[in-house]
């Protein structure tokens, strides 16, 4: 990682809070709370959403780094209160409150594991009886903060007109003829869940973020991870992903041409990226996400208890979040590009960055 702009999240899916520390955000950047907002306003839409986003309406608290509305060169603290903490006030208590060497005597413990999720192997490799203890942590609730984050990051790469966007691809595998809602709607009457594709474009990126002389600090490894670390995707494409495996080099590769000495391509197979390094085509980052693993129609699995053969235990859920995952999948990309990009231009001030990106002497696009 280049670590220019890292961050580090805390908080559990029914604990009082989700925080977030951003590092390495230089001076003088206007910050809008509203934006933030907006993002994770986006993040709660879609078909197919649980009860869970009929109780919160998520709003961040910018808790320091930023005075006056600007950043000033400080970490930057956020913080999205869960609202539904005042029902789990006892049973996310931080204090001990009382005899739980018995797990039973915990409300909503559970010994259960759900195929799919993180539950038996947190559970193993932190020695848990208590499989909530992995659950907390394990939810895609935390991608709240996550979002916030990448709306700071959003902030900053439009400065210099970075925009994104992102596009659902499909729902679903079965019944291609269905519309969205309706497959989805078939599922949650079956007590199912779907997963789906979908893909994020970012424009206008400069040429040159990232780099093709270390393995770390190649662009779309350092993208990929990001993407691959958000709750439920499963594969990653950049460009035409699979699909090159299709195709002959001559109709894969991306032809350059000059016009004005300035360069440009035709095609945008490379999806952006180059030998680990962007081009100055738009940037286009597929993932596929899976079904959510929690399921109404609970999946065969064992009781910890007494490792006898069960069913696995149902937590309010989504039926499905692809739409929510896209906006999620943006944020963590506009995190890593953000990092490459101060990285590239510097990391100091808005002043010496945006005079040192307007000074680059080379040419990305007609």
């Amino acid at each position: 990682m280049l670590n220019n702009f890292r961050f580090l999240t805390s908080g559990e899916s029914h604990g009082k809070c989700l925080n977030g520390i951003i590092d390495g955000i230089p001076a003088g950047f206007e910050i809008n709370l509203n934006l933030i907002n907006d993002e994770l306003k986006r993040r709660q839409g879609g078909w197919g959403r649980g009860g869970r986003m009929k109780i919160e309406t998520d709003t961040i608290e910018i808790k320091s780094g930023v005075r006056f509305g600007k950043t000033t060169g400080a970490p930057i603290c956020l913080e999205i209160m869960n609202k539904d903490f005042e029902n789990w006030k006892t049973i996310m208590s931080i204090e001990k409150i009382g005899a739980q060497d018995d797990i039973g005597e915990v409300e909503k413990s559970f010994t259960k594991p759900r195929p799919g999720h993180a539950d038996l192997a947190g559970a193993i490799k932190y020695d848990l009886k208590d499989l909530r203890d992995v659950l907390e942590r394990s939810s895609a609730r935390k991608t709240a903060i996550d979002v916030a984050i990448g709306a700071v990051a959003k902030q900053i790469l439009k400065e210099f007109d970075i925009t994104c966007y992102s596009q659902i691809i499909s729902i679903g595998c079965e019944n291609e003829d269905a519309k969205i809602k309706e497959k989805i709607e078939t599922a949650q009457n079956q007590g199912d869940t779907l997963g789906g594709n979908f893909q994020i474009v970012f424009e206008n990126l400069p040429v040159g973020l990232g780099s093709h002389v270390q393995w770390d600090r190649k662009l779309d490894g350092l993208i990929a991870q990001a993407v691959m670390n958000i709750p439920a995707v499963k594969a990653v494409e950049i460009g035409l992903g699979v699909g090159c495996a299709n195709v002959f080099g001559s109709k894969m590769h991306d032809e350059i041409f000059v016009e004005n000495n300035k360069y440009f391509r035709k095609t945008n197979n490379a999806g952006g990226l180059e030998g680990g390094m962007t081009n100055g085509e738009n940037l286009v980052v597929k993932a596929t996400m899976k079904p959510i693993p929690t399921l109404k129609k609970p999946l065969a699995t064992i009781d910890f208890k007494n490792n006898s053969q069960s069913e696995a235990h149902f937590e309010r859920s989504d039926v499905c979040a692809v739409s929510a995952c896209a906006v999620v999948t943006e944020a963590m990309v506009a995190s890593v590009l953000v990092d490459a990009f101060l990285d590239k231009f510097g990391k100091d001030n808005i002043t010496e960055i945006k005079n040192c990106y307007s000074n680059r002497n080379y040419s990305n696009r007609i």
